[in-house]
């Protein structure tokens, strides 16, 4: 699993003209899933964003985690993460998981990452054409890969 944090004043997601969520302070984050992914990597994730400190305290430095500031979070899927440019100048998407591994583990990241946070995450709909609007605060953007957690 792949993800982009993205640290945000406020985001929000739109299908077909109509708000599917927002947020306001907090994270949008965008996750790509291939075939090999877990749920393994999907609780090392869901760890690592809640206790990711990159919010500032009163000092001015970034040591606070998105539970200590109240922030919320926005996933939205993002099969493109799992691109290979190493050919040519069009993407391949060969690593992507199809429907059948994908929507269960974004279901699952979604759930595990609301149980983590104590409250409701944002979500938009797998596989539709969305427009994500944000407003990045910083801009502070971290990007994990299960494929690297040493």
């Amino acid at each position: 699993m792949r993800i982009v944090i993205q640290r945000v004043r406020h985001a929000s997601v739109t299908i077909d003209g109509a708000v599917k969520s927002r947020i306001d302070q907090g994270y949008l984050i965008l996750l790509g899933i291939e075939d090999a992914d877990t749920r393994d990597d999907a609780d090392w994730l869901v760890k690592k964003v809640v206790g990711l400190r990159v919010f500032d305290d009163a000092q001015g430095v970034m040591n606070l985690s998105i539970q200590d500031v109240g922030g919320n979070i926005l996933v939205i899927s993002q099969f493109t993460l799992m691109a290979s440019y190493k050919k040519g100048n069009r993407p391949s998407y060969i690593r992507a998981a199809g429907h059948a591994v994908a929507i269960p583990l974004y279901e699952y990241f979604c759930q595990a990452l609301t149980a983590a946070l104590g409250r409701p995450v944002g979500t938009g709909e797998f596989g539709a054409d969305m427009k994500v609007e944000l407003l990045n605060d910083g801009p502070v953007t971290i990007c994990m890969d299960t494929k690297q957690k040493e």
